[in-house]
């Protein structure tokens, strides 16, 4: 594990202990105790980030309140014989596959089907569950100032002859051969990612991955 991946991964554990003492902590010295702390959790990430302190520890107070858990984030993995849908992330210029975080009121699947449809404009049903992956434990994935859980489901389109459309928050979505992948946006797809999705859409007798 690099310096700056373990930084921010202390970081955001003293975060998560020093938001819920805020919220659960009734002794006035013991909130002293845990603003205090907050402060050098941002401190500690700007070190591993490279970042403002101030801006992050902004990022901290308004991120949870409560009991702090990991956030979930969702992808669809959409075949057509040899090739996968992408979407280019406008935030670096390189592909992923649709998904995003699940809105409160959302189940994991139903987030996975709307960001399909917002961000690569196909209508898709989910067919399985292809892996529960912690973002941590894959060397590829960017370190990041949060702890993230992925699930990832493979899906098909209704209308098998439907091209995929750009939505707003992305600047181009198509089919890409596995052999010829492009460039991936690694904070949101590693090869991982799409080598499982392979595995479970390719045989129904697969079982899911998970860390």
């Amino acid at each position: 594990m690099s310096v700056r991946r373990e930084l921010l991964e202390i970081a955001d554990r003293m975060r998560a202990l020093a938001t819920t003492g805020l919220h659960y902590g009734e002794s006035p010295f013991d909130r002293e105790r845990y603003d205090a702390l907050l402060r050098l959790a941002a401190r500690l990430a700007a070190l591993g980030q490279g970042g403002d302190p101030v801006h992050i520890e902004q990022l901290y107070r308004g991120m949870d309140e409560g009991y702090v858990t990991p956030k979930l984030d969702v992808r669809m993995a959409v075949f057509r014989q040899d090739r996968i849908l992408l979407v280019r992330e406008r935030a670096d210029d390189r592909w992923a596959m649709p998904g995003g975080y699940v809105d409160i009121g959302d189940s994991p699947s139903e987030a996975a089907i709307r960001e399909t449809a917002e961000e690569a404009g196909l209508e898709v049903r989910a067919r399985r569950l292809v892996g529960v992956f912690d973002c941590r434990l894959q060397p590829e994935t960017p370190a990041h100032l949060f702890h993230i859980h992925k699930l990832i489901f493979t899906g098909e389109s209704l209308d098998p002859n439907a091209q995929p459309v750009p939505g707003w928050e992305v600047s181009d979505a198509r089919f890409h051969p596995l052999n010829e992948l492009p460039d991936l946006s690694l904070g949101r797809t590693v090869p991982l990612h799409i080598r499982e999705a392979k595995r479970v859409a390719a045989d129904p007798s697969e079982l899911p991955h998970f860390d």
